[in-house]
């Protein structure tokens, strides 16, 4: 496989993960929502599909995070600011990836929704957990995504309009302010990074 086919293919798959990741989070939320409307987002099936559209969609952003650091295509100092920003998404999303896992374990494996909640209290309890699963290093995700945006914005105007890091935080607060806001942030975010795909994944003649 030649350099220009390896480009490519890693674009194409660039292109496919900036587009199934905002999706998946929408997903995440939708069914989300339904399930707390039909009075049945606990243990069960509306919670599980949920929380693996959130798992897939998080791991999606993986690729999403190393893609964008290598469009960057800058060194020095400015490489390290955007190797950075990658490696703190990468970090988040880790700590999230962790989160959604023990979700998906807690609704196999407690019988009824009081059960889950003190699943839920004994795995929080744990020193530590708290800053690193569910508030401080998840953030990095959110963080990570943010930086990287903003210094593409910077560094490839062709790639990123300078509308792209707004999009993006506003999708970060309106998620961190309430989930039921989730597809909307989604919706967002996928706003934001189209031209970003469009770039990567130019059309077919």
């Amino acid at each position: 496989m030649d350099t220009n086919e390896s480009t490519r293919n890693r674009n194409t798959h660039l292109g496919a993960a900036l587009l199934a990741g905002p999706a998946l989070m929408a997903g995440y939320g939708l069914v989300r929502l339904i399930g707390r409307a039909v009075g049945d987002y606990g243990p069960g099936v509306w919670w599980t599909v949920a929380h693996l559209f959130f798992l897939a969609g998080v791991l999606t952003f993986v690729p999403v995070f190393a893609g964008l650091g290598r469009l960057a295509g800058v060194r020095g100092g400015r490489g390290m600011a955007v190797a950075a920003a990658a490696l703190a998404g990468l970090v988040g999303a880790a700590a999230v990836v962790v989160q959604a896992g023990i979700d998906l374990v807690a609704g196999f494996v407690a019988a009824d929704k009081d059960a889950m909640s003190e699943l839920f209290e004994k795995v929080q309890d744990v020193p530590g957990i708290m800053p690193l699963v569910y508030t401080v290093v998840p953030m990095l995700f959110w963080l990570g995504l943010l930086g990287l945006v903003a210094l593409l914005a910077l560094f490839r105007r062709d790639a990123v309009p300078w509308w792209t890091p707004p999009l993006v935080l506003a999708a970060t607060v309106l998620i961190a302010a309430d989930l039921d806001l989730l597809p909307v942030g989604a919706l967002f975010l996928g706003l934001a990074l189209l031209p970003v795909r469009r770039r990567v994944s130019p059309a077919r003649g």
